[in-house]
């Protein structure tokens, strides 16, 4: 597969609105963390503080072909870190995590996610975002799996290799890549979501019976619309599962990115009872990257971008969907740029990475006042901006990174 690059440079302001439909209010946020590298998830642990994930910025270490940048490559170091927020101050208290990006820092895998069990262990996704048979060839590293964590002594134990997984199984019969991205507790089990293998797989917490619940299945667009403009042709794309939250009904609850060209509106989020058969909850959102639920039931969920990725506007989006469907949008702009992850607090504000595709310039936010007004269930209010963006899209034919920068936008 030859990948076609395209230069962009976006130069517009505009505004879309659509028939009665009103502006939503600007919810207020803080910024609470700053200066972080590629920040990805969060959460709060036991302790009541709230730890972030930070993919790091790779490396001058060994190298393995870019699947999404021709003629680079993904270097490896160590990068890679675990940030604790709390009492007004921030602290890496885990370093030294592997961490995979090109040499500008960009286009990164590292942590991903971390959640913790009830006694407050730590659990840590490490993504990967290539081809399992090429990890060999970075040494012994931890990428592409799930670990777990001692922050006293800055030390960490691998649980559970995903990469591996997909090398030796390849459930959805695609390419290989393996990119871990998220996970949840749930009793004794991890259930995490490999963006790269488009799976939904659960291990027990001591490494045992790791599995495949489910695949996310790729869906086709009858009119697809590229950076070249609109297509009559069927074009077929992949999932891109982000992220996952349990529900008040025990089902598990994923996030969908959707790969190249991203469509506006094709985003959907699935839902995963206890058949294991992925069945559409909702849809109608663009570029997912995570969703939590509140302890009134109400889902959130997260638009890394309200715009297809490469007409250059990284606005994103928080929304509200009540159990009724009713969604608002809490916050969309204004500040909020390329998230990547939320989480609701005991206080019931909004958490935010914010940023999460830059190095040294992410972000942790706090949504005060969600302000906002009733949307339509199936469309967004969209702003463009002035400024200049592009997207690497790693199409393995399966699951796909994506890259942010200032220099290209590729396309399989």
């Amino acid at each position: 597969m030859k990948l076609k690059q395209f230069g962009i440079t976006f130069l517009s302001v505009s505004i879309t609105a659509f028939s009665g439909m009103k502006a939503a209010e600007a919810a207020s946020f803080s910024v609470i963390a700053d200066g972080l590298n590629n920040p990805r998830g969060l959460s709060f642990g036991t302790d009541g503080s709230l730890y972030v994930t930070e993919a790091g910025t790779g490396g001058s270490g060994a190298c393995v072909p870019s699947p999404s940048v021709a003629n680079q490559s993904l270097c490896y170091g160590t990068t890679g870190a675990v940030t604790k927020i709390g009492n007004g101050t921030q602290e890496r208290i885990l370093t030294g995590l592997p961490s995979l990006a090109l040499p500008d820092g960009t286009d990164t895998s590292g942590p991903q996610d971390i959640k913790f069990d009830a006694t407050g262990k730590p659990y840590i996704a490490i993504g990967y975002g290539s081809n399992p048979t090429f990890r060999a060839t970075l040494g012994n590293t931890d990428l592409g799996k799930i670990i777990t964590a001692n922050f006293n002594t800055n030390s960490w134990t691998s649980v559970a290799d995903l990469a591996n997984y997909e090398l030796a199984n390849n459930p959805d019969q695609g390419d290989l890549i393996s990119n871990p991205f998220s996970l949840l507790l749930d009793g004794n089990n991890i259930v995490a979501v490999d963006t790269g293998a488009n799976e939904l797989l659960s291990v027990g917490t001591d490494g045992s019976n790791l599995k495949a619940i489910a695949t996310i299945p790729r869906q086709t667009l009858t009119n697809p619309i590229f950076p070249s403009g609109a297509s009559s042709s069927p074009f077929e794309i992949q999932a891109v599962p982000t992220n996952i939250a349990k529900g008040p009904d025990g089902a598990y609850y994923i996030s969908e990115l959707t790969g190249f060209p991203f469509p506006e509106g094709e985003a959907k989020i699935y839902r995963i009872g206890a058949d294991a058969q992925p069945t559409v909850y909702t849809n109608g959102f663009t570029q997912l990257t995570d969703l939590d639920f509140d302890t009134e039931g109400n889902l959130y969920a997260l638009q890394y971008a309200n715009q297809s990725l490469w007409k250059g506007n990284l606005d994103g989006s928080v929304i509200k969907i009540a159990s009724d469907g009713t969604r608002t949008t809490i916050l969309s702009g204004n500040g909020l740029e390329s998230p990547t992850a939320l989480t609701i607090g005991a206080d019931n504000a909004i958490y935010v990475t914010n940023r999460g595709d830059r190095p040294g310039l992410g972000q942790v936010i706090k949504i005060e006042n969600p302000k906002s007004v009733p949307e339509s269930t199936s469309t967004f209010s969209l702003l463009a901006f002035l400024g200049t963006v592009s997207v690497t899209l790693l199409h393995k034919g399966k699951a796909k990174r994506l890259k942010i920068s200032d220099k290209f936008v590729q396309e399989c």
